[in-house]
């Protein structure tokens, strides 16, 4: 709870890429005092991808084709910060996972996630009416202090903004950001909250809760369409899609009819709204393409020259995708030099762990997905639906920090669902929808 709930204070003192790193530590700590500890399906494939980011160190201080000239030094903070994010990730997944219906239900986790989406919700409209609102952290000020000024690359982890001010479809366009570092951070983590929230407030709520998230609802669609993040509606859409297709082969076709309607009312909105033409422009502007494509090449080139370990890190091109001649200078701290594996989190992994690393990180998914595709319950099919989004979207966005986290949360809840469903409590795999309902079970589970 203080992780989920309070996520935003920590992203405000500075601290935001670092607050399931530091909840790890009580978790483990809680973890090691117990007798036994469960582990779930193809764990053995995620230790082996946590293992081989580790042995990725042995090649920071090597140069890459077509790189920068890097030293291990030079290469050591992003590695650490990345691996303590996947060790922090590891011990979330187990954690969550070990927790009974009698400690901490699902469904109260499902309420936390909710909390954090109506959190980035609000902090998606800040953005867009504040988006020069910026401060720095008491973070920041320490690091400036011990250090003399903060790099750059960790500046943007320390130095909270509530949005990105970047020129997309030529209007300085303010994308949204808060309460995550980056706006396409945000579109990430909003495609998961939203689906809880779905859950939690839609699903299993009252009917006051329900009025009040189907506003919501409408009421994120400002914030979603004017982030232009592409990613993020094609991520939404395929939300959509897989969750009413496996509703509708459980018994519910009459879904298919409600998401054709709410489709076309999307349109129709689209159509007479200022929403339409930022969608149109943003459809037009294909700005990063280029990006993309040359950075998504660098990484295949880069995994091919070291197939097994990769180069440990990411690396700096020499260059832009115009020219090698392109490269960043105090004027223009921004121009060329590309970060190779920026692009997108199997590019990521591709490039930093070689191809034995991306099909270790991807075969966990994949096979939790596998082993856990009959759970038609409203969790189940959420944090289904949540894993298959991550999977599209690894090679769009870069999901480390908080996004993996989240996701390994999701991958748990799933987990928990079968352990229940293994042990003969159905009535806590799919909870009556009501509150007081859901309430009433906890002595019932207690005596069991």
């Amino acid at each position: 709870m203080a992780a989920l709930v309070g996520y935003p204070l920590w992203w405000a003192l500075g601290l935001g890429a670092l607050v399931f790193p530091i909840a790890a530590i009580p978790m483990a700590w809680k973890l090691k005092q117990q007798t036994h500890i469960e582990v779930p399906p193809w764990f053995g494939l995620w230790l082996l991808f946590v293992g081989w980011s580790l042995l990725g160190a042995i090649v920071l201080g090597v140069n890459a084709p077509d790189t920068l000239t890097t030293t291990f030094a030079r290469g050591l903070d992003a590695y650490v910060l990345r691996t303590l994010q996947y060790l922090g990730a590891t011990v979330v997944l187990l954690y969550v996972g070990n927790l009974s219906e009698l400690e901490v239900p699902k469904l109260r986790v499902v309420r936390w996630l909710s909390t954090l989406f109506i959190v980035t919700l609000i902090g998606g409209y800040v953005g867009l009416a504040l988006p020069t609102l910026q401060w720095k952290s008491p973070v920041e000020l320490i690091l400036g202090l011990v250090f003399g000024s903060v790099p750059r690359g960790i500046l943007t982890m320390v130095h909270p903004q509530v949005a990105q001010i970047q020129d997309v479809i030529g209007t300085g366009d303010s994308r949204p950001n808060a309460p995550f570092e980056f706006t396409n951070a945000w579109g990430n983590n909003l495609s998961i909250l939203i689906i809880w929230f779905i859950v939690g407030w839609m699903v299993y709520g009252t009917a006051k809760r329900r009025l009040i998230g189907l506003a919501a609802l409408c009421l994120a669609v400002v914030p979603i369409v004017y982030s232009l993040n592409r990613g993020l509606w094609l991520g939404l859409g395929l939300a959509a899609c897989y969750a009413v297709v496996r509703l509708a082969l459980g018994g519910r076709p009459w879904l298919i009819g409600a998401l054709m309607a709410a489709g076309a009312l999307g349109l129709l909105v689209l159509a007479v709204t200022p929403l339409g033409s930022v969608v149109t422009s943003r459809a037009d502007a294909g700005n990063s393409n280029q990006v993309r494509s040359s950075l998504a090449q660098a990484s295949i080139s880069g995994a091919l020259s070291s197939p097994l370990i990769g180069y440990g890190s990411t690396r700096e091109t020499v260059g832009s995708d115009d020219s090698i001649a392109i490269g960043a200078t105090p004027e223009c701290p921004r121009c060329g030099n590309r970060t190779i594996g920026s692009t997108g989190q199997g590019w990521n992994v591709l490039y930093a762990q070689g191809f034995v690393g991306l099909l270790a990180f991807m075969g966990f998914f994949i096979g939790v997905l596998w082993r856990y595709r009959r759970d038609a319950t409203p969790i189940g099919i959420a944090a289904h639906t949540i894993i298959l989004v991550q999977l599209f979207y690894m090679f769009v966005y870069v999901g480390i920090s908080s996004t993996l986290s989240l996701v390994m949360i999701s991958a748990a809840l799933l987990w928990r669902n079968d352990r229940d469903r293994a042990r003969g409590h159905s009535d806590l795999v799919a909870p009556p929808l009501s509150d007081s309902g859901f309430r009433r079970l906890a002595p019932r589970w207690g005596a069991s």
